[in-house]
């Protein structure tokens, strides 16, 4: 049996390697076969009546009969697309009278058949990529066929996910833009380091994922923000990582109907950072001082600050939503120097994602940090315990106070800037108690 399956084997193959180095050996000379290993183990009255082995493995083929045409000399071939496969039951059926199939004992096909089902859907595959791509074998793949190679296998995966290949194609468009950009030098940055082609198509869409899809931040208010000309935003800090302020500045981006960038006003640790500290930058911050301040207010830019501070970000869980002191009202001073109306955001939401039960303060100390927060997930889980508790936000806008009225010399009457700096804060606490009262959940 095994002899009449190695004569339809050479038959339907060809010449193997030791067949053609027998055609090429002299008559003189032998021909032997080389030794086979010894079967693992089995003796040599093997009963008939047990299921035959699998067959050996094909040899495989030497690098001269695979080698490329334009190595050897020959003319270039073209790659063409893979013809489609029949489905396994079907091969199965017309190859069942060409030989004996082997399958393990007690098996329905075995190994054989979930192999050839595996091939099966990697040769469609690689044919509907090959026949949108049209690689060539006469030289290697240039960056337009690198493109659209990546552009087929992309509309192929988002076919399957349900997703339009129009939207892939416009986000590979875009992203391509982008790097040329890049490349290219066509960009502009300003005086203070803001980067707005890198915010739009960078910083911004990481930060989507958790606005939308993590923290599902409802917007309320955003009509109170002017659509052209300077304004302060002022908001209550907390989340012992400072993740309100991004989510703030996508809320004022992405709701806002003039699509404003909202400039933040960052503490020193902030750029002391690696990797943060370039990134802050570029997506707009700019250091807490009102030197700052005074000036991107001045050209009509919209400016965030968190009086809190740090105060405010590393209190613990049991005085969550009780603000902490403003300072001694530097930002309102700012407002009234550029006169620009101070508007209150209030953030619910931010107090839950890292709730902080204790501190290290030799950790902190160590490190150079303000705190070291305990929280129930961090250091218990170590880096996993980084990841945010997936809260519900709100963020509300409150309705502008108007600082033109009193005019730039106001800004050294301390008992005017007291006044107002105990407004803002006295808005924002009561509308983070109507927001809470509204709350349903805190994850819901």
């Amino acid at each position: 049996m095994e002899s009449e399956q190695v004569i339809e084997a050479a038959v339907t193959e060809g010449p193997t390697e030791v067949e053609s180095a027998a055609r090429t050996r002299p008559p003189s000379e032998p021909l032997t076969e080389p030794p086979t290993e010894p079967q693992s183990g089995w003796p040599d009255d093997v009963p008939a009546d047990l299921p035959a082995e699998p067959t050996p493995p094909r040899s495989r083929p030497t690098r001269a009969s695979v080698r490329s045409p334009r190595r050897t000399g020959g003319a270039p071939t073209r790659l063409r697309a893979v013809p489609p496969v029949e489905d396994a039951p079907a091969a199965e059926a017309s190859t069942a009278g060409t030989g004996t199939r082997h399958t393990l004992p007690g098996g329905e096909g075995g190994w054989e058949h979930a192999l050839a089902a595996v091939q099966t859907r990697a040769e469609r595959l690689v044919g509907s990529v090959l026949e949108g791509a049209e690689v060539s074998s006469e030289a290697r793949p240039g960056p337009a066929e690198l493109v659209e190679l990546a552009v087929n296998v992309l509309r192929a995966a988002a076919s399957s996910a349900g997703v339009p290949a129009e939207d892939v194609e416009r986000q590979v468009a875009e992203t391509l833009a982008y790097v040329r950009r890049r490349l290219s030098g066509d960009y502009v940055v300003d005086e203070f380091g803001f980067d707005e082609d890198y915010t739009v198509n960078v910083h911004l869409p990481l930060l989507r994922p958790l606005y939308k899809s993590w923290f599902r931040v409802e917007v309320r208010g955003i009509e109170n923000i002017p659509d052209v000309g300077g304004a302060l935003i002022v908001g209550n800090h907390s989340g012992t990582i400072a993740l309100d302020s991004l989510m703030t500045q996508v809320a004022v981006y992405d709701e806002h109907p003039k699509r404003r960038h909202l400039r933040m006003l960052g503490a020193d640790l902030v750029f002391q950072m690696p990797f943060i500290g370039t990134m802050a930058r570029r997506s707009g911050t700019t250091l807490a001082a009102n030197s700052d301040a005074e000036r991107l207010l001045g050209s009509g830019a919209l400016v965030g600050v968190w009086p809190e501070g740090f105060k405010g970000v590393g209190k613990p869980f049991s005085e969550r939503y009780k603000l902490q002191r403003f300072g001694r009202g530097g930002f309102v001073s700012a407002a009234l120097r550029a006169g620009v109306p101070i508007v209150p955001v209030s953030i619910v939401g931010a107090e839950e994602i890292y709730p902080i039960l204790g501190n290290m303060p030799a950790v902190a100390r160590l490190l150079g940090l303000p705190y070291a927060p305990i929280t129930p997930t961090f250091p218990l889980l170590g880096p996993l315990g980084l990841l945010p508790l997936p809260s519900k936000w709100l963020i509300e806008f409150g309705p502008p106070i108007d600082t033109s009225s009193f005019g730039p010399e106001a800004a050294d009457d301390p008992m005017l800037v007291f006044d107002l700096t105990d407004q803002v804060r006295e808005t924002i606490q009561q509308t983070l108690y109507s927001l809470l009262m509204q709350r349903r959940s805190v994850f819901l």
